[in-house]
């Protein structure tokens, strides 16, 4: 064991990853939407061909999420990109790295090696594509360290550095790691009439972009056979199913990070108060390097201080420290790769209790007829005393936190008697059943758990309602529903539109009429979804404009108002009022424009953003369909992603799976080899 650990070191270190993988051992196999199927001996081979293929599909994406792991993206961007180098160096991911790397398995380093080695011979044989010359070749240990980078963004990192850079430092995707939903769903056979276990992954992620799902197939003779969703940049899947289990993640909202303001020395620079002594800042500089508009790439360095608690930021109002439990932990990305080489429910369990995932409740079935959840969190335990929701005192180690709930402090729950649980990023005292649910007060409230439930929570709960047994065409029924829970849920009254009378401004009726005869539903074909969405924008504007209490009623001249706006848009841009929901939105790519359907909040959800002549495009929602079910044999899968495998403008699978998306369907998909190879469309090696 202790050579396998010096070698999987010495790989792990090194400037240049020594060749541990034959890519003739390796085979791609493509099928007709173009699914990478990776196929060797090893799981460091198939590690290996992932990289390939999501380096033919997207490899511009996968760069730019790995290079502030070597401080190169000022290089790229410049002044912009610079910012994200320097707090891949405020976050001290490297010295994480450095210090924890002997945590991992060896078999585990063994496979990032032979991920990055695929990188590395991607960019090697295709130097046309590399966006920053230094940045390859790259090594397995800056390849973690830009892990360690994105998984800080899972743990609330850009809320708290906005907040304390005044929003002076754009981060990574910022705005699409807000209001993220989700939905996961999984039923035993008891409540299917097929006898059969059912799965529903459905992740509410942005549609493109760094936090996009990428699809692959990973099959080794090492007992890897993997098919899931996983972003740019990652060697496994994070969501998907193998032929024993599968899993789906969905958002949760765990008080994650603790924030302290520094009581700095009135005289000394560079001092702090800590537990009635001086204490000096541990003080670095950060090395960047910025290009300039002209060309010229410069040389830069910034001061970067630590207290006890973590990183320090200074803005106006002083100085302020922070810590989160990334800083001290690396062990997500093994966790993600032992549920996928999980066979059963106790080897799943066992790779849960890593607790290396900052965040995510799990929606999980099995072929043995096992559903599962758990509300998951790497949540500090906290001294009562204190009250955590706020800015803290950095003058005591009263304040820093030692630990984190441990996995059976967390609320899970396994087979309940109705035979369903679900989560649609609602609380985990609501995943089941009234009568199954469990009770928060037998848990320690600082879980501090926050979204109690949401429209697609109600919408779900009133629908699973209707069944005794459900189908596997209720399955998709339930999965592709689009329609609000009545009243609608809105942290706003904006129920009060339904009610509103317009008597005093009859130039509204028309468009008032439309609005309250709206049935809630967001089908392409409906009048009524695109008139409340516009209304429903043009009233959440102005009212975080004016910082508006939202417990109270909306005054009625905001409502007229929003009204006004919406009408004026109609006519400008439709020439009429009475548009349906796909003349308004759609969904985009190149030359290519469908009609799609869908609201915020849905269960089957579509967020937009302007897009032209009056219309918006989606942007977020149905990111990836998976659904699956467990009987005799190999599961059956079906999935599917909005636009295609390809983010390569020139590629037929760049736009091939836009028409399913919008229709509602799905490609099948299968686990088996023989079939697979049976039905590919191209067979190759990785070179």
């Amino acid at each position: 064991m202790k050579v396998i650990l010096y070698v999987s070191f010495f790989l792990f270190t090194s400037k240049s990853i020594i060749a541990q993988v034959n890519p003739n051992n390796i085979e791609i196999v493509r099928g007709e939407y173009g699914t990478p199927h990776i196929f060797g001996q090893t799981d460091e081979e198939v590690a290996f061909g992932l990289a390939w293929a999501h380096a033919e599909d997207d490899f511009k994406t996968i760069q730019e999420t790995f290079l502030p792991s070597k401080s190169l993206m000022g290089h790229y961007q410049g002044k912009e990109g610079v910012k994200l180098d320097y707090i891949s160096q405020l976050l001290k991911c490297e010295e994480l790295v450095e210090k924890e790397m002997r945590s991992f398995s060896p078999k585990f380093l063994s496979v990032v090696n032979g991920y990055v080695e695929g990188l590395n011979a991607y960019a090697k044989k295709f130097p046309n594509k590399v966006l920053v010359k230094k940045s390859f070749p790259m090594t397995s240990k800056e390849y973690l360290v830009g892990f360690n980078f994105v998984i800080h963004f899972f743990s609330d990192i850009s809320k708290v550095l906005k907040d304390l850079y005044s929003n002076d430092i754009p981060l990574i995707q910022d705005s699409v790691l807000n209001n993220i939903g989700s939905n996961g769903m999984a039923f035993n056979k008891s409540k299917t009439k097929d006898n059969k276990t059912y799965i529903n992954i459905n992740t509410h992620q942005p549609l493109e972009g760094p936090f996009s799902w990428y699809e692959a197939h990973l099959h080794s003779e090492e007992g890897w056979n993997m098919l899931g969703g996983l972003f740019p940049g990652s060697p496994f899947p994070f969501i998907g199913t193998n032929e024993n289990l599968a899993w789906t993640h969905t958002y949760n909202y765990p008080d994650l990070i603790d924030v302290y303001q520094m009581q700095v020395h009135p005289k000394k620079n560079n001092y702090y108060l800590y537990d009635g002594k001086w204490t000096k800042f541990d003080i670095s500089r950060a090395k960047l390097k910025i290009k300039l508009k002209t060309g010229l790439v410069i040389p830069l360095r910034k001061k970067i201080l630590w207290s006890n608690y973590g990183p320090v930021v200074k803005n106006d109002s002083g100085l302020f420290s922070f810590h989160l439990n990334a800083l001290e932990n690396i062990s997500a990305i093994e966790q993600w790769y032992q549920m996928n080489k999980a066979e059963n429910f106790t080897d799943f369990k066992k790779a849960l209790q890593i607790m290396g995932i900052p965040r995510f409740n799990i929606v999980y079935a099995d072929k043995e007829d096992n559903i599962f959840y758990m509300s998951n969190g790497q949540i500090p335990l906290r001294d009562s005393n204190y009250n955590w929701a706020s800015t803290l005192p950095g003058n005591t180690s009263k304040t820093k936190t030692k630990g984190c709930f441990s996995i059976d402090d967390l609320p899970q729950m396994k087979n309940p008697k109705s035979g369903y649980i679900f989560n649609t990023n609602n609380t985990p005292f609501n995943c089941s059943h009234k009568d199954d649910n469990l009770r928060e007060e037998n848990f320690h409230s600082a879980l501090g758990y926050r979204e109690k439930y949401n429209n697609r929570s109600l919408r779900f709960e009133e629908l699973i309602s209707s069944y005794d047994k459900i189908s596997y065409q209720d399955l998709i029924d339930i999965k592709y529903d689009q329609q609000y829970a009545n009243p609608i849920f809105c942290p706003f009254k904006i129920n009060k539109v339904f009610d509103f009378s317009c008597e005093d401004s009859s130039e509204f009726n028309d468009l008032l009429k439309i609005i309250q005869s709206w049935d809630r539903k967001a089908d392409v074909n409906n009048i009524g979804a695109a008139q409340f969405s516009i209304f429903f924008k043009n009233l959440r504007k102005k009212l975080n404009k004016i910082e508006f209490d939202f417990e109270e009623e909306i005054p009625d001249t905001i409502i007229r108002e929003c009204l006004q706006l919406t009408q004026n848009h109609l006519m400008k841009n439709f020439n009429k009022l009475d548009i349906s929901l796909g003349e308004y939105q759609k969904h985009i790519r190149l030359n290519i424009e469908m009609p799609v359907g869908g609201l915020v909040d849905m269960i089957a959800e579509s967020s937009s953003k302007k897009y032209k002549n009056g219309k918006v495009k989606i942007v977020k929602g149905d990111s990836y369909i998976m659904l699956v079910r467990f009987g005799d044999g190999l599961p059956e899968i079906e999935t599917v992603l909005p636009y295609g495998i390809s983010n390569d403008s020139t590629s037929i699978h760049f736009t091939d799976q836009m028409k399913m998306y919008v229709n509602h369907e799905r490609k099948k998909m299968t686990l088996n080899k023989a079939e697979i190879y049976n039905n590919s469309s191209n067979i190759y090696h990785p070179k």
